[in-house]
């Protein structure tokens, strides 16, 4: 199932003809470069088109936000009118309200989750598109959690390595009691500002979607939403 996502995502890139794109922004982040200019390329056609084909292809994109719609509420816009008002929404770009809800955990406890709206998760994907490539020229090889083509199994098979060629026996576990519900935004946008993301409007939108009220808690000073959405996904990248 992995390979199969993973040659899903391929074709789309090449279909809308931004897979090479993606590569040469990889490689200059490997050669540390500066990016200040990226949000003409989150607005352009073809990105905002792959987002959508990418949002469809994820099972939450049927799970609604505070608007009680969903990726069929997309499906029934005119594509060069979807792309218009993307575009619209980025040069004035104002989150909604995220809807909060609490799935509960193996122990008994819960874990609340943000959901954005599907027209925020548009925006939210067009930009994880075009930071993934970056943010990944940035991680140690080794770091498996919330990457592209890395997974549980990753971690197994590194660990199993070690215990068969260097004789190790002790596997320590360690986790950071509510780490992602008490993350400082300003440390958070520095880091990815160190990361060479320095386009300032970008910084912006970033920075309010971290904002965004959730409904019926109202607006946060720290933290970040935790969900399968960019605003998550790509926020635990920036701490690698």
């Amino acid at each position: 199932m992995t390979n199969v996502k993973k040659k899903q995502k391929l074709r789309n890139n090449e279909y809308y003809n931004l897979q090479e794109t993606f590569d040469e922004l990889y490689a200059k982040s490997k050669r540390n470069y500066i990016f200040t200019d990226l949000m003409k390329l989150i607005t352009s056609k073809e990105n905002i088109q792959l987002a959508y084909r990418n949002l469809k292809k994820n099972d939450g994109s049927y799970t609604a936000g505070v608007d009680g719609k969903n990726i069929e509420y997309l499906q029934n816009w005119e594509m060069n009118k979807l792309i218009l008002h993307i575009q619209r929404k980025f040069n004035n770009y104002s989150p909604q309200p995220v809807r909060r809800v609490e799935i509960p955990k193996p122990n008994g406890k819960i874990r609340p989750l943000g959901i954005p709206t599907i027209m925020d998760r548009m925006l939210q994907q067009c930009i994880l598109q075009v930071l993934e490539p970056i943010c990944e020229a940035k991680f140690h090889k080794k770091s498996n959690g919330f990457r592209p083509n890395k997974s549980t199994e990753n971690a197994i098979a590194q660990m199993e390595t070690l215990i068969q060629l260097n004789n190790y026996h002790i596997i320590i576990d360690i986790d950071i009691k509510g780490f992602f519900d008490n993350v400082s935004h300003s440390k958070l946008l520095k880091q990815i500002w160190t990361l060479g993301i320095r386009d300032k409007k970008l910084i912006c939108i970033i920075s309010a979607m971290l904002k965004a009220e959730i409904k019926g808690i109202g607006i946060p000073e720290k933290g970040t939403p935790q969900g399968r959405y960019f605003i998550s996904t790509t926020f635990k990248y920036c701490f690698k």
